[in-house]
């Protein structure tokens, strides 16, 4: 009875794990529905405005990409501890680039802000964790991420209207096909507009007939101002700032939505970090909610209207986060007071850098020495973090840092 059973068992669960890898390959996208696909969509096309000549023109040597499927369900802003995400996005080393940005663009950006009401230093910020001020504008061809996530994957629908968009932006001439790359999903230039942002809000700023967010500082950085002019951002007024809990503080209130009087947060205990009373001379808008990015134990802040206008751009908190952040940074602030609840903080671009070198010296062969932890790098710090008897979990962080710099 043991061994029939086992064989039973044996054969049931070959069947169930052959069912599982057909499903699978079912499931699996096929690039031969590419093409069917993109020719279905060219009625959709004309309903958007874009000719059937000209839809044929921009779509004929389309092929997919299947890789940007693997990206649909990631988000680092969601997945990476916020200390992380925020070592890497504001340190010393983007602030000085900042404020040599500012200086280099000064006279644009004082035109800018005193048409759109927006301070030079957050056009900026978003520029600079955007694409680190054009340096990294994404590598992926627009009309092929964008024409693949159009017939494969979740949100198809979504990225029809983008594909459609971004098809408007090359026949009206305003960039050509080759130059319009950026991210998997379908970002570009150098404050990544999507296309349908792009068609509502990007601006010709430099006046030569064609709203450009690649070969234009100008246009990008007058564009990312409308955005915000249009997100709702308040002329004078604050994102927020850093606050101080009491021992003990209740967070059951605490969200981004959750807009109380700054009367009622005081009353709770809450106070500027300093120390000193929320409701006073220069306190900010009376409506205010309180984030905690890391809960209670983390950096608490006091928001306001303009933290939303930012969180607008990419709604996430960290994202907002940091540019609210690094604008204050450009301004002369200084890093948040409260330290991040971890024993082992996040790492800035340049120590990144520096990590690298010493896995290369150890012999990991990782590539070149960006500071961007991709597959190998992590691979790399896997292995190191296993001969240290760290947790192995790819993360770089101070500890690792610290133990591979000794000799």
């Amino acid at each position: 009875m043991k061994s029939t059973l086992a064989a039973t068992l044996a054969a049931t669960l070959c069947t169930a794990l052959l069912g599982a890898a057909n499903a699978h390959a079912a499931d699996a996208p096929d690039p031969a529905r590419f093409a069917p696909c993109l020719a279905g969509l060219k009625a959709d096309a004309a309903a958007r405005g874009i000719s059937g000549p000209s839809y044929d023109r921009l779509t004929a040597s389309l092929a997919p990409d299947m890789k940007v499927l693997d990206f649909l369900d990631y988000q680092p802003e969601f997945r990476t501890p916020i200390w992380d995400y925020l070592a890497g996005l504001v340190d010393d080393e983007r602030v000085a680039d900042g404020r040599a940005m500012q200086t280099q663009w000064a006279e644009v950006l004082a035109n800018v802000s005193a048409r759109y009401k927006v301070d030079p230093a957050t056009v900026v910020a978003v520029w600079g964790v955007e694409s680190n001020f054009g340096r990294n504008f994404g590598a992926r061809p627009l009309l092929t991420s964008l024409s693949t996530l159009s017939c494969y994957g979740r949100r198809q629908a979504y990225f029809r209207g983008e594909f459609f968009d971004a098809l408007k932006i090359v026949d009206a001439g305003d960039v050509k096909a080759e130059q319009l790359v950026g991210s998997w999903a379908g970002a570009f230039g150098h404050t990544q507009f999507m296309p349908s942002t792009f068609l509502r809000l990007a601006v010709d700023y430099d006046g030569d007939g064609r709203r450009d967010l690649v070969g234009s500082i100008p246009d990008a950085l007058a564009s990312t101002a409308n955005f915000l002019r249009k997100a709702g951002w308040r002329e004078g007024e604050p994102w927020g700032y850093e606050v101080r809990l009491p021992a003990g503080f209740d967070a059951s209130g605490a969200g981004r939505k959750n807009k109380q009087a700054l009367s009622s947060w005081g009353a709770r205990g809450i106070t500027r970090i300093d120390g000193s009373p929320l409701v006073g001379q220069n306190a900010g808008p009376d409506s205010a909610a309180l984030l905690l990015p890391a809960g209670p134990k983390g950096p608490a802040f006091i928001v306001f209207r303009n933290f939303d206008a930012i969180f607008g751009y990419n709604a996430a908190e960290s994202y907002a986060l940091a540019i609210a952040h690094l604008a204050d940074r450009l301004k002369g602030g200084g890093a948040f007071v409260t330290p991040w609840p971890t024993d082992d903080a996040g790492l800035s671009r340049a120590e990144r850098r520096e990590l690298q070198t010493l896995l290369i010296a150890r012999g990991h062969p990782i590539g070149s020495v960006d500071g961007m932890l991709g597959d190998a790098s992590r691979a790399a710090i896997r292995s190191e973090q296993q001969r240290l008897g760290h947790t192995v979990d790819g993360r770089a962080g101070q500890k690792l840092l610290a133990a591979l710099r000794k000799p």
